[in-house]
């Protein structure tokens, strides 16, 4: 196994794959929730750090500020991506989230998707099209990580 940051734009399906791979056995951990994220949008690093030092092989996701920090504690940072029009629609119509339900939340996803998403490009190591099934999505991950599941899997 192995430890991969999925992370992307809000609306790309990185909750979905991420509650996929939970379903299959896998650690995860989604730092948008959970006290993971400081009000200055940026990690905990005390706390994502001995999270890493726990866990060798888990799923984390989340899309903060200073995450380049840590990309050399995961084998693989996987970018999920989606067309702007197809995160705005997820955005829009979801029910568990209510970021993005706004026409202000909805502008800023658009800039964020224009300034942000290249930068995580750049640092990630696989691009994987967040439209494609979840299914889908969940086996290429597992294939990255080395396996299937855990099997002692949930969330920390």
């Amino acid at each position: 196994m192995a430890r991969i940051l999925i992370t992307g734009m809000s609306g790309t399906g990185k909750t979905t794959v991420l509650a996929e791979l939970r379903r299959r056995g896998h650690l995860t951990v989604e730092t948008d929730e959970g006290g993971w994220v400081l009000p200055d949008a940026t990690w905990d690093e005390p706390l994502i750090t001995a999270l890493l030092d726990e866990h060798p092989d888990l799923f984390l996701s989340g899309t903060v500020e200073n995450q380049g920090r840590f990309y050399d504690r995961f084998d693989h940072v996987v970018l999920l991506s989606a067309p702007l029009d197809v995160m705005l629609e997820r955005v829009r119509r979801r029910t568990e989230n209510p970021y993005g339900s706004t026409p202000e939340q909805r502008a800023e996803i658009a800039h964020y998707t224009e300034t942000v998403e290249p930068l995580l490009r750049a640092g990630a190591s696989v691009e994987l099209d967040g439209r494609r099934p979840v299914a889908e999505l969940a086996d290429t991950l597992e294939e990255l990580a080395g396996g299937g599941g855990s099997h002692g899997g949930g969330s920390v």
